[in-house]
């Protein structure tokens, strides 16, 4: 368990894709889950203190679609220097 008094800069990491209008590619899912784990593994490390499931049903002409993503929020007691903010 994580104390969340020390947390400091949380950091949000979508894996899949969130939008129906613009599927991630298999590249942009593998830089996501290198984040991820990166976030977890090194210097400063971070850890999860919540994470968000969704999941969309599409209707794509006589085939129903399911489009889920994951966002997992991790929590560091400061910013990591080699984490660079995203737009």
């Amino acid at each position: 368990m994580v104390d969340l008094s020390d947390v400091r800069y949380i950091k949000r990491i979508v894996i899949g894709s969130s939008n129906p209008s613009r599927m991630q590619t298999e590249q942009e899912l593998a830089q996501s889950q290198e984040l991820l784990n990166r976030c977890l593994n090194e210097s400063p490390r971070g850890s999860i203190v919540g994470i968000e499931r969704s999941f969309t049903l599409l209707q794509l002409g006589e085939h129903q679609v399911v489009m889920q993503w994951l966002c997992y929020h991790v929590g560091f007691a400061r910013r990591p220097v080699w984490l660079q903010e995203q737009p």
